[in-house]
């Protein structure tokens, strides 16, 4: 395990000494730890306040509101939030809550809009938040309107993504939390040249941890995916970059198994790989050859055993593909149903079976392996923020 980036090649070359010798980088212990991180309503809302409502977290693709008075809407673990493009291209996150009297302004998942208007009692906004209309304010009496705007949250778009505090007292900083490592690399990829092809939430009744963990784990594969990913991809061989609060880890797809025999020499085996990206602190990102796909997952904001979990497929335009419309439709839309049989046929039952499990009187203890390397990573990262 290193801690430094290395150039892709020599990652690939220790990835084929792993395979041939039947290992995988390790972390330094095995870990044991209590099943109440799991159910435990005041660990949750520990993570809400020190975690979600302290550091940046991906709410979005800058693609999903390219123009002007776009918006989404989210449920976060503290609050609503409207995310919405600015005129001058900038991106603001919005408390979705009329200062009024507290109704949702926004009820929508996504539009288009010059304002936001309650529907209670009619009064609205701005986009950037700013109160622009008291009906029938003759009669409402005096108020100073320039401080009963909508409550913003700190709010960034870096390296392609719209990135949250979700904590009005908050203070963001992308590059900071993100680190040179991981800032450099996730700037090379260039994603904010990429655009969302599809984005859905799914709410399950799983602790967030439960879920971050499964899709930072390449040691179930063979077990959990016998008829899908394990056909494809290696179990229990990874090779990690530990950047800290992120990391970057690949897996050998079996297309690498040629080369074992068989010295590749210069060749570029980059198609023979997965590579993957633990974005603290609940983001993992796939690198495909074409193709990203970021999986999020939040807490519920109450509940420790819910979540949401959100799952992005973002793609070059159909511009820089070089594609007609008809194909690059197709394509993207079969990859996307292919994730999503994955999810609902393989991952969330398993998933829903191991909360259900953990929530058991006496459950005992639970242990992560040295070779659960990543996995570690998010614990102890996760640890310190607690801390």
């Amino acid at each position: 395990m290193t801690q430094s980036i290395a150039p892709r090649a020599d990652r690939i070359r220790r990835l084929l000494e792993h395979l041939r010798n039947e290992t995988t980088d390790e972390f330094a212990d095995v870990q044991t730890f209590d099943t109440k991180r799991y159910v435990d309503p005041e660990i949750a809302a520990r993570e809400r306040e020190r975690v979600f409502g302290r550091v940046p977290s991906i709410v979005a693709h800058g693609s999903e509101v390219p123009r002007p008075g776009d918006f989404i809407t989210l449920r976060l673990p503290n609050n609503n939030v409207i995310i919405v493009r600015q005129s001058d291209g900038s991106v603001k996150a919005l408390v979705n809550m009329c200062r009024h009297r507290g109704a949702l302004i926004e009820k929508e998942e996504k539009g288009r809009c010059r304002i936001f208007s309650c529907g209670y009692h009619r009064w609205s906004y701005d986009t950037d938040g700013t109160l622009r209309t008291i009906t029938r304010d003759n009669t409402f009496g005096d108020i100073d309107r320039s401080v009963q705007g909508l409550v913003e949250l700190p709010c960034e778009e870096r390296a392609g993504f719209i990135w949250v505090v979700d904590d009005a007292s908050g203070e963001i900083d992308v590059t900071s939390w993100l680190g040179p490592e991981m800032d450099g690399i996730l700037e090379g990829y260039e994603l904010d040249k990429l655009i969302t092809f599809r984005a859905e939430g799914f709410d399950e009744p799983v602790n967030w941890k439960i879920m971050q963990d499964a899709f930072l784990d390449g040691y179930h594969v063979q077990y959990a995916h016998p008829n899908t990913a394990a056909k494809h991809i290696h179990t229990n061989v990874m090779v990690v970059e530990d950047f800290g609060q992120h990391a970057r880890f690949i897996a050998p797809r079996k297309t690498i198994d040629k080369w074992l025999e068989e010295d590749p020499g210069d060749r570029d085996l980059s198609k023979n790989i997965t590579e993957s990206h633990y974005l603290g602190p609940n983001s993992t990102l796939l690198r495909q050859p074409d193709h990203f796909q970021l999986l999020t997952f939040r807490p519920h904001p109450k509940d420790p055993g819910r979540c949401r979990m959100e799952m992005r497929l973002m793609v070059p335009t159909l511009e820089d593909s070089g594609l007609s419309e008809e194909k690059w439709n197709h394509n993207w839309e079969k990859n996307w149903k292919i994730l999503l049989a994955v999810l609902h046929e393989e991952d969330f039952p398993l998933l829903r079976g191991a909360q259900s499990a953990v929530e058991s009187t006496n459950s005992g203890s639970l242990l992560l392996g040295r070779n659960e390397v990543i996995n570690q990573i998010f614990h102890r990262e996760l640890a310190k923020l607690l801390a």
